[in-house]
């Protein structure tokens, strides 16, 4: 498939942000609970996968963070949620849970959640986010039908591509449906043993794998 335009619009050139970011960043959102098992994971295996893909470590002007609707403010991530990073060689150090906040919704060009009820949370908390929120299965889905050859080439920029391609998936939202409810949840590891933690970065690694791939242009190194 093509990749429409529709959905958020963003300004290009000097412009900044309301908080003073400049134009040329793309914020990825990460959210979960409790913001110190799923959404780290996801957060830290986003961030070892572009610089794999990028070699950069700003990653084009990428940024990428991650809160909980109920986070553990200041709370380390889970031992377990370490362990898991460690085995794809990601860095889980220095890491600090947050809790949500209008001001994370705000600033944030996508927004990828754990759960459907995660989703809705932040789009109930307004800030014009329904169309730049997913499930991070959801979004998966819709970024794997979409022809990468109608994003823009990397030349022009990580940002510029990364934001054509949430474009794209709004526009395809309501054409591809997930198979089950189910099909777009990451279910909670929170005081699970290390083999279900373990599983649950296995979903989570595979779900960002064509991610990466659709905003960098760079497939995975084999």
């Amino acid at each position: 498939m093509t990749a429409p335009d529709a959905g958020r619009g963003i300004g290009n050139g000097e412009e900044t942000t309301t908080f003073g970011l400049p134009r040329d960043s793309f914020r990825i959102l990460h959210v979960s609970t409790g913001n110190v098992c799923r959404s780290p994971i996801t957060e830290r295996l986003t961030r070892h996968a572009l610089a794999d893909r990028l070699g950069d470590p700003l990653w084009g002007g990428l940024i990428v963070e991650s809160a909980g609707t109920w986070g553990h403010e200041g709370a380390p991530m889970e031992a377990n949620a370490e362990t898991v990073l460690a085995d794809f060689g990601a860095d889980p150090s220095g890491f600090v849970g947050r809790e949500l906040l209008d001001e994370h919704v705000i600033r944030a060009d996508l927004v990828l959640t754990a759960t459907r009820d995660h989703r809705g949370q932040v789009v109930s908390m307004g800030h014009s986010a329904g169309l730049r929120t997913f499930t991070l299965k959801e979004f998966t889905r819709l970024v794997k039908a979409i022809d990468p050859a109608t994003l823009p080439p990397l030349e022009h920029g990580v940002v510029e591509r990364a934001r054509a391609l949430v474009r794209a998936a709004a526009a395809l939202r309501g054409w591809l449906l997930a198979p089950t409810a189910e099909a777009d949840e990451v279910f909670d590891p929170y005081g699970a043993p290390l083999p279900f933690f373990r599983s649950i970065g296995d979903e989570i690694h595979e779900a960002l794998d064509p991610v990466v791939t659709a905003l960098t242009g760079v497939p995975a190194r084999t």
